[in-house]
């Protein structure tokens, strides 16, 4: 009978009687140094159960410290338990653009009369099968092969695509990947490839494009001619509705920005740095 009434106490506890026993027991809570390497040992195994764990000391902390406590995750707890199952919910193939990619332009202009634009096509995973075969006929269709073998080989993969369009001429890919995890670049590195502007014309190349760090805040270009062209981070500056050559985020590429520059005419492509 002791026990019945006890689960009946317990049973009409209100959510502010719970958020006052947890801020009680947040004041008896002492807080040491954390076992690091304990925590480095236990691998990707335990890395969900951590944050759990983070996240549930988060809450005791906040409570400890006089701020509102928010217990609608508790069960019982109304929403907050159809938020977290919203949250595990697998999403679909067109949320996760697998079949059709996230688009983000570089650079524009007009070379020799003729107007041109650089972007980038960032492909979200494949989760199985059936999304590959999807995902590799949706890329065949705009006239791109991704970095596979096989469309089996795109499963679990972010695909991008830097690609040029110069006229009428058909988009062409000048960079590509295929990669489990983006490759994050840092510092002062730079990942770039030199094209010419205009595929039939067999001239110089005068477009280049890279990669750089999150933090990187300047790009110089530097031409045969000796004169240099400056992309900048930051929001993109126009110019007679021409964009200046700036350093840019990737719609769905996390880890690494971009940027653009493009030859004066009559010289071509030398080198390019991350002088900021």
């Amino acid at each position: 009978m002791s026990a019945d009434r006890e689960n009946h106490q317990m049973t009409d506890m209100t959510q502010t009687d719970i958020a006052l026993l947890l801020a009680d027991a947040a004041d008896e809570v002492e807080i040491g140094t954390a076992p690091v390497q304990a925590v480095i040992r236990g691998g990707r195994r335990r890395r969900a159960r951590r944050w759990a764990v983070a996240t549930a000391t988060a809450v005791v902390l906040a409570g400890s410290t006089g701020a509102t406590l928010a217990v609608t995750g508790l069960p019982g707890g109304g929403h907050g338990d159809r938020q977290g199952n919203a949250a595990t919910e697998p999403t679909s193939p067109a949320a996760r653009h697998v079949y059709e990619p996230q688009e983000t332009p570089l650079l524009r202009g007009r070379y020799k009369g003729t107007s041109w634009y650089v972007d980038v096509q960032v492909w979200g995973a494949p989760q199985n099968k059936a999304e590959a075969d999807g995902q590799y006929a949706a890329m065949e269709e705009l006239n791109m092969t991704p970095a596979v073998d096989k469309p089996t080989d795109l499963i679990g993969k972010t695909s991008f695509f830097v690609t040029r369009k110069f006229g009428d001429q058909a988009p062409q890919p000048i960079m590509f990947d295929s990669r489990t995890k983006p490759e994050r670049v840092s510092g002062s590195d730079l990942l770039s490839a030199s094209n010419p502007l205009d595929s039939t014309s067999g001239t110089w190349d005068q477009l280049v494009v890279g990669q750089v760090a999150e933090t990187a805040r300047e790009v110089t270009c530097t031409w045969k001619d000796g004169t240099t062209t400056k992309a900048r981070s930051g929001p993109v500056v126009y110019e007679h509705n021409v964009p200046r050559p700036a350093i840019v985020s990737a719609a769905g590429y996390p880890g690494a920005k971009w940027f653009a520059c493009v030859a004066p005419e009559g010289t071509a492509y030398k080198d390019a740095k991350v002088t900021r």
